[in-house]
């Protein structure tokens, strides 16, 4: 995957941060730091739009229908007893 060079503007507050993570050595420089953050933004993105997409799906199945769990039980028992 090729790489692009991109200037960003940070506050003081936040270059400390920065300079801190990578000095404790939780990252080897600021740009892996910034592609740390930016896939985890990328991967919390995806499971908000994953948990959007189902909410959707449940609401357009239509109204939940009343279950007997008592009866779910007595038939989860058979399957499994054979």
């Amino acid at each position: 995957m090729a790489t692009i060079r991109k200037t960003i503007t940070v506050t003081d507050q936040q270059d400390a941060w920065i300079e801190s993570q990578v000095s404790a050595g939780r990252f080897a420089n600021d740009s892996e730091l910034i592609r740390d953050l930016i896939r985890r933004e990328q991967d919390r993105t995806a499971g908000v739009e994953a948990i959007r997409q189902a909410l959707i799906e449940g609401e357009a199945s239509g109204a939940p229908q009343p279950s007997d769990f008592r009866a779910f039980l007595n038939r989860k028992t058979k399957q499994h007893e054979g």
